[in-house]
């Protein structure tokens, strides 16, 4: 039996890559550089009697990933025609209708087609839908495999054969999760046409309350980046919380209160494993790690020379030495991703918390946030030039937002607006998404949006929920 299963893996792949080798005849970039968003239809997919039972996993999760690339126009699918094609092969032209008579002294013109109904692509393209792209497939079950076939077309060519631009064969376990991950992956195809990342195969780290106050009992927690999969990460029966994910996704580091005093783990992510990280005696307070880029070190808070500076240490915590020495509280180190060479971190050194930069050196420190309000939680942008924070700046105090700010020229934009408290901000790998914690909706919450505050999307729903980070 699993011969077979090999063969078909083998034949179907080899036709996804014949079928995908189409979308290099097509320039995607003169679109995306002209600032226009490419208008999308995504019909329900179809499947075959043993793959129905998939299908509406299969379908919301394909919208949604193209749907938070933040590069389409979605089409409503209220606007779709009454048939629609599953794969190339189903389009067919529609024959001429002419009821025009023709004008004495004119060159009589061909007459166009009628209406395919959502069997010809100008059915598409045309009114009410108007998309540029359509996208079809179907899934079937073949050797007990969840087999889905997937294409892109391109509405503005003249014919079904040149329209073709992706065309592909995605072979998965036969259950939800497989549906889902074929899904994912055919997303990320069409994303990586027009020069997006595909968040499939990120996770978000967050703590989750278990238990709330006076006996408060918090974990870590993971879950993929559109809210799937959650799981426990820890289950230490203590406080963990402060989350970091390594640039490289193999790690997080965090802080529990286990054995005691507040403490500094890593843990390596596949497989869950404690590495070991030393804690000096002493340090009655340890905590905010975070990764340096090159994912060698981590910059943390600590109480080891008073209350409460900037230390740096390797990952095993040897060679730890201090970078700020001050008698104020200096906290949540973030080493730019892009440099390496200069730390965003918060400070009540002026008054109230704010946002501050400085060198590896601890030299050259100045303040980022005006002074206004609180600021606190920085997160650097992949690009090394852009800050996330969070900031009570026209708020009554504790009241944050999420803000970001072109750390160069000082200019900020205020993301959200009230809704509650909105706070930690992380970046996803893509540089266009965000995640954070906030009480919209009542007991705090994860939360993504695109960087611009648009594309709000709900992530955990169970108990009380929060300080996420975006890693790989």
């Amino acid at each position: 039996m699993k011969k077979p299963k090999k063969l078909l893996a083998i034949v179907l792949a080899l036709a996804g890559v014949l079928l995908v080798v189409k979308a290099q005849e097509h320039d995607f970039s003169v679109i995306i550089s002209k600032g226009e968003r490419p208008a999308l239809a995504v019909p329900d997919l179809r499947g075959d009697a043993q793959a129905q039972a998939f299908m509406g996993a299969l379908n919301s999760t394909l919208w949604s990933d193209l749907d938070g690339g933040g590069i389409f126009k979605m089409v409503p699918k209220t606007m779709y025609p009454t048939a629609v094609p599953q794969q190339p092969s189903d389009f067919r032209m529609p024959p001429p209708v002419n009821n025009t008579p023709p004008v004495r002294g004119r060159k009589a013109q061909p007459p166009p087609p009628q209406s395919g109904g959502g069997l010809w692509m100008a059915d598409w393209s045309g009114p009410p839908p108007q998309a540029t792209y359509l996208v079809m497939g179907y899934a079937a079950v073949q050797n007990g495999l969840f087999v889905l076939r997937g294409w892109l077309i391109d509405l503005r060519r003249d014919t079904p054969a040149n329209a073709q631009v992706l065309g592909k064969t995605y072979i998965e376990p036969l259950d939800e999760a497989g549906a889902r991950k074929g899904a994912h992956e055919f997303a990320a195809d069409i994303l990586a046409l027009f020069g997006a990342k595909s968040l499939f195969g990120s996770h978000i780290y967050f703590v989750r309350e278990l238990r709330a106050p006076p006996n408060r009992l918090t974990e870590i927690w993971a879950m993929d980046a559109d809210g799937k999969n959650q799981k426990q990460v820890t289950h230490y029966n203590s406080n963990s919380a402060q989350p970091a994910v390594s640039p490289d996704g193999t790690k997080i580091a965090f802080v529990s209160w286990v054995r005691g005093n507040p403490g500094i783990f890593i843990f390596s992510v596949d497989p869950v494993r404690d590495l070991r990280f030393y804690n000096q005696r002493g340090a009655s307070v340890t905590a905010t790690p975070s990764f340096t880029p090159d994912g060698k070190q981590l910059v943390f808070m600590s109480s080891s020379g008073g209350c409460c500076q900037i230390d740096i240490a390797n990952l095993d915590g040897g060679n730890m030495r201090p970078i700020t020495a001050s008698s104020v509280i200096n906290a949540e180190p973030k080493v730019n991703p892009k440099t390496g060479a200069e730390i965003a971190f918060v400070s009540g050194r002026s008054g109230p918390q704010q946002i501050y930069r400085m060198n590896m050196d601890g030299a050259d420190v100045e303040r980022l946030s005006d002074g206004t309000g609180e600021a606190s939680n920085p997160a650097w942008h992949p690009d090394g030039q852009t800050l996330a924070f969070a900031w009570t700046r026209g708020f009554a105090t504790g009241a944050f937002n999420v803000f970001i700010m072109d750390v160069a020229s000082r200019q900020y934009n205020q993301l959200t607006h009230g809704e509650g408290k909105n706070e930690n901000p992380s970046w996803a790998p893509d540089g266009k998404h965000l995640v954070f914690a906030s009480t919209r909706s009542g007991r705090s919450q994860i939360w993504s949006m695109l960087a611009n505050g648009t594309q709000l999307q709900q992530l955990t729903t169970q108990g009380s929920n929060l300080s996420p980070v975006w890693g790989k």
